[in-house]
């Protein structure tokens, strides 16, 4: 095969009396995860939203089945439309793990090598938040927006995130852990441990994914072990959680060494919980931004906002989820997520948009934070 690359015909462009080269963006979306279509959706808004002034674009989806492919259009409808795979300009692609290689592109006999400055990960739930696509980055020597390996993996599995955070003195939601072999040791022991601890309804949890897939509300013994066997299907590792009646508060958090938080948002779910269809394709949710809380609760949440993100060791991005318990309004921590949904309805855009950071503005920064030492 041929070799050629692209990078020395990269267009600058001008401020003032300085001559600026643009930056080479790698957006990555889509994903062998069951969060494959909310990335679609966070790609489409990213992408649109991407200065061209500043920015050479090349979004890179990956199939349901794991194939790697340089999208060639413009119109990124097509993205959430589920229809990019039919343009007829895309071509295969990869990331080379090898440093200095950057992206390629796979055209006839010919390998087309772009530079890449950053590397922006859409790519939410398993293959893509959980240090793996992070793993792969660093090989490569490629700044990325976001988390790194250790924190991305550490966020990604609740149950990690709640021993640190934990150890770190941060209240939280009660909680067990089930596993697929302690669940097939003996299914009614586990159940019953549970009801030792917690009484009904009880939030039933995957250790590893994001957008609320695979949870479920239980409000009795038949409910309990139907929602364990279906969040077994989406890992090996499950929680049980109990039930915290609060007030439902996002944070969105921004930066590296110094981070800051957003005004906090508040979650009305209009159904038994904020579930994946309540947040991405019923219409029953309220959103308030910001947040119905007094000014002193406001601070202590954002304040164990900052604490949560630095115990896991965050970088770029990240929202964290708490609940304000209604009796005494204790500040309880609920989850964090690091590659939080970038979607025209999603809260992480939204909150710091409140904060006086509009879309484009935010993600200059991000890319910013990916490019510090």
């Amino acid at each position: 095969m041929i070799g050629k690359t692209t990078g020395a015909l990269r267009p600058v462009c001008r401020k003032g009396s300085l001559l600026l080269r643009k930056r080479s963006v790698c957006v990555l979306f889509g994903g062998v995860s069951p969060e494959h279509e909310v990335s679609l959706r966070s790609a489409e808004s990213v992408l649109n939203n991407l200065d061209p002034a500043k920015y050479n674009v090349f979004p890179v989806g990956i199939t349901r089945e794991g194939q790697w492919i340089l999208f060639g259009g413009r119109d990124y409808s097509m993205l959430s439309a589920d229809t990019w795979l039919t343009c007829p300009q895309n071509r295969p692609a990869a990331i080379s793990p090898v440093r200095g290689q950057g992206l390629l592109s796979f055209e006839n006999d010919c390998v087309v090598r772009e530079h890449i400055d950053v590397v922006f990960p859409l790519l939410h739930g398993e293959n893509g938040e959980d240090g793996s696509v992070q793993g792969l980055l660093q090989l490569a020597g490629l700044s990325f927006v976001g988390s790194g390996v250790g924190a991305s993996s550490a966020c990604m599995d609740k149950a990690v995130t709640k021993l640190l955070c934990a150890q770190a003195g941060i209240l939280q939601t009660d909680w067990q852990l089930v596993t697929q072999k302690s669940w097939s040791r003996g299914a009614q022991g586990c159940m019953e441990k549970a009801e030792r601890a917690f009484s009904y309804p009880m939030f039933v949890k995957p250790a590893g994914t994001g957008s609320s897939i695979g949870i479920s509300k239980a409000k009795n013994r038949e409910e309990l072990e139907a929602s364990i066997l279906d969040a077994l299907r989406f890992d090996d590792k499950v929680l049980i959680e109990a039930f915290v009646d609060g007030r439902e508060i996002e944070v969105a958090m921004l930066g590296n060494d110094s981070p800051c938080a957003s005004v906090c948002g508040e979650i009305e779910a209009g159904a038994e919980f904020y579930d994946y269809e309540a947040k991405y394709l019923a219409d029953s949710a309220s959103f308030y931004v910001p947040a119905r809380l007094d000014s002193e609760t406001e601070e202590r949440v954002r304040e164990t906002a900052v604490r949560v993100y630095e115990t896991m060791g965050c970088r770029g991005l990240a929202r964290v989820d708490f609940f304000v318990r209604r009796a005494d309004d204790a500040v309880v921590f609920n989850e964090i997520n690091t590659i939080p949904g970038f979607t025209s309805i999603s809260m992480y855009p939204k909150l710091f948009a409140a904060s006086g950071i509009a879309y484009s503005d935010l993600l200059d920064k991000l890319i910013a934070l990916a490019q510090e030492a």
